[in-house]
């Protein structure tokens, strides 16, 4: 009997050290924490990248002419197309013509009425002449014949500057396009009447150029600021004396492969928006951009010295943009970066690393992988598509 106790006290005891042990082990782990967890890590790339600023604009007409008459009169006839492209020079409106036609034969008839008279007091002073230096005729009468002669002449060019009035009036009665590019709809019809002159003609429609096109876009205040500085240290030339290059897409479009150059720049900031006007010109062979399209315009802004990462390896923390960095200790830490544009497939990071840190550049998906965590870094390359 004693034996039997004797066993069940050694196998008791056994179990409870076990017991013990299995949570002994336990707390140990705990204590020390999770396993280290492996990540992808890279330093950055040192490159030399062009830099290119991104603004959104709208394309404007370069030459917008809104077409009036000269002279007023009833719409005889339209000889355009709503919305066509037309050429400079091109028909498009007919006035009634009749009224003008019978004023350019009233001043021909002025015309040839001073002419006559012109031609008689030429005869007159020719008769005169050598009777006045033989003394058959008196001074007063000659001075008088020549003074009706250059009356005649007077009343002959008031006519010669009647008959040329009466002759555009009636030339005016054609509106013509003034610019080539494409034309609006017609505002009135045939048949009304329309006021010509310069104030408070009548519109009859709007012309548009097409090719080329400007581009119109605004820069901020601290861009403005920051193209000044680098124009007064040499780094790079002004907008206002070199036509700088600028890429465009439209909304549907992924890439910038459409060039253009700066154009112009404002003399002075928008006080309300805090910002300077600034325009390009683009080429528009294909007609695709048309006056109030939307598009996005990148700027050349100036060669710098960047770091390149995966743009894999961005983190998206409320309103800024982070990196995960692995410092000598293994530990993973949140650095703050600021983003630039992509360069061979590798985005550019202005500011907030060094060229040697390590950057986690895989692994981000492991909710373990956070900053104060402890990884296990594996070194990797990034390569350029270039490369």
């Amino acid at each position: 009997m004693s034996n039997i106790f004797r066993s069940g006290s050694c196998t008791a005891l056994a179990a409870a050290t076990l017991i013990a042990g299995l949570l002994n082990a336990q707390s140990l782990s705990a204590q020390q924490g999770p396993p280290a967890v492996p990540v992808s890590v890279a330093t950055p790339i040192s490159k030399r990248v062009t830099q290119w600023d991104e603004y959104s604009g709208r394309f404007q007409a370069v030459e917008t002419v809104e077409v009036r008459p000269r002279v007023s009169g009833f719409i005889e006839k339209v000889h355009f197309k709503d919305g066509q492209i037309v050429k400079a020079g091109d028909l498009l409106f007919t006035l009634e013509q009749r009224a003008f036609e019978i004023s350019v034969e009233s001043a021909e008839a002025e015309m040839t009425r001073t002419t006559a008279q012109v031609d008689l007091q030429d005869a007159e002073v020719e008769r005169v002449t050598p009777l006045a230096k033989t003394g058959a005729a008196t001074k007063r009468e000659l001075d008088t014949r020549q003074a009706n002669l250059a009356i005649a002449q007077a009343q002959r060019q008031s006519a010669q500057a009647g008959l040329k009035v009466a002759k555009l009036n009636l030339e005016w009665t054609e509106v013509r396009a003034p610019i080539a590019g494409r034309i609006s709809d017609r505002k009135v019809d045939v048949g009304n009447l329309v006021t010509g002159g310069a104030a408070g003609a009548t519109l009859l429609a709007t012309i548009v150029s097409l090719d080329p096109i400007y581009f119109r876009f605004e820069v901020s205040e601290s861009d403005y600021i920051r193209y000044v500085r680098g124009f007064i240290s040499g780094a790079r030339e002004s907008g206002r004396q070199v036509a700088h290059p600028v890429r465009l897409k439209l909304a549907d479009e992924k890439e910038w492969t459409r060039e253009g150059k700066l154009d112009f720049v404002d003399n002075q900031l928008n006080s309300r928006s805090g910002t300077m006007r600034g325009r390009a010109v683009v080429s528009n062979g294909d007609q695709l951009f048309t006056p109030g399209l939307f598009a996005r315009m990148q700027l050349y802004g100036g060669d710098i010295d960047a770091l390149l990462v995966s743009d894999k390896a961005i983190v998206s923390d409320q309103a800024s943009k982070i990196v995960f960095t692995v410092g000598p200790d293994d530990v993973i830490k949140a650095q703050p970066v600021e983003l630039g544009q992509i360069v061979d497939g590798l985005r550019v990071i202005k500011s907030g690393l060094k060229p040697d840190d390590r950057v986690v550049v895989d692994g981000l998906a492991n909710p373990m992988v956070r900053p104060g965590s402890k990884v296990v870094p594996q070194n990797v390359q990034l390569t350029t598509k270039a490369n």
